[in-house]
């Protein structure tokens, strides 16, 4: 969905504008404006660039906020489209960075390295600082990143303040208070999408913003590059976390699409289909009869079209759920893993 020009209340103090994005099947970051007595705080300031930047002036301009009286930027998760303007914001403006507190960017030498990796003995074999476009821990080819990116990428490491990085002033840790929009919301840490996942709940108005984490039409990717053994089981209590919440969640603001009234319904819909992929696994590493890698099991949960190193890292992450709960067997090879079903 291409991202509108249009402002629109909906909820109290709550505006939501919508900044274009070019990601595989996204057209759109939700940046919801919360204004107050001092201006407005925003959330997910999207991509990083001129580009981005000219486009969020001409939304709050549209809002009837001047750069400048943004006091806040709060960043849901970090991934690039939701994080990426935060630092341009805090240039213009002063404004407070707030993430939660294991929100870690991939390129800011201050900080470990948020590639989403493991930081686990298990996988000690892995560069400390794995660049995109290495080979993954499972094996295959890594991401194809233009030689472009990859000199952008050096030069936002080596030179940070040029490249506006973003770099929290506040940290948030689960359960903490926050005051936004005239009123106290609740901050939720929700790891599975990523590991620093943040969600914020108003038990006043009944609004919850779910950034990625629970999406109304399409699915949070879970990738096997997060700090944690099994991201999927994360998730999957990230998910029934937020569910207990959907008596008093009278509507839930997603970073994309529109916004849904039924936020437990949708959350176990969600973990109902990361439940169905399992059993496809079972049966694709069934069928294989012999240790499978990755990206061939990927092909059995996948469509043609959506094949790649995102299908690959979710089937990387289900794989390692399935190993978790005992009913497959990893085997180490020379470059990567292959899987087999226990017994």
């Amino acid at each position: 969905m291409p991202a509108s020009e249009e402002i629109v209340e909906v909820a109290p103090n709550v505006l939501r504008a919508q900044l274009p994005i070019d990601l595989t099947g996204l057209g759109h970051v939700n940046c919801y404006i919360l204004e107050d007595e001092r201006g407005c705080a925003i959330v997910d300031p999207g991509m990083p660039g001129p580009k981005t930047f000219k486009v969020l002036g001409e939304r709050l301009t549209d809002a009837g906020y001047p750069m400048r009286r943004v006091h806040t930027v709060i960043v849901t998760h970090s991934h690039p489209d939701h994080y990426g303007g935060a630092g341009w914001v805090r240039r213009a403006s002063g404004a407070e960075i707030v993430t939660h507190e294991r929100f870690r960017m991939m390129w800011d030498p201050s900080e470990p390295p948020d590639l989403d990796v493991e930081d686990v003995a298990e996988l000690s074999h892995r560069p400390e600082s794995r660049r995109p476009w290495d080979p993954p821990p499972w094996g295959g080819e890594g991401y194809p990143v233009p030689w472009q990116r990859r000199f952008g990428m050096g030069l936002v490491r080596r030179f940070p303040k040029l490249s506006r990085t973003t770099v929290p002033t506040r940290r948030l840790v689960d359960a903490e208070v926050i005051r936004l929009a005239r009123r106290e919301w609740v901050s939720l840490h929700t790891p599975g999408h990523t590991d620093d996942h943040l969600c914020l709940f108003d038990p006043e108005a009944g609004v919850m913003l779910s950034g990625d984490h629970v999406l109304p039409t399409i699915t949070p990717h879970i990738g096997g590059f997060v700090r944690d053994l099994d991201p999927l089981a994360r998730f999957f209590e990230s998910l029934d976390k937020v569910a207990e919440y959907g008596p008093d969640v009278g509507i839930a603001l997603p970073a994309h699409g529109q916004t849904f009234d039924d936020l437990a319904g949708r959350a176990m819909a969600i973990k109902a289909h990361h439940i169905e992929r399992l059993d496809v696994l079972r049966g694709a590493a069934t069928d294989v009869g012999r240790p499978a890698t990755v990206n061939e099991l990927a092909q059995r949960l996948f469509s043609e079209r959506a094949q790649g190193p995102m299908a690959d890292s979710e089937t990387f992450a289900h794989l390692e759920h399935l190993r978790w709960m005992g009913e497959v067997e990893r085997i180490g090879v020379d470059r990567g893993y292959r899987y087999v079903p226990v017994g």
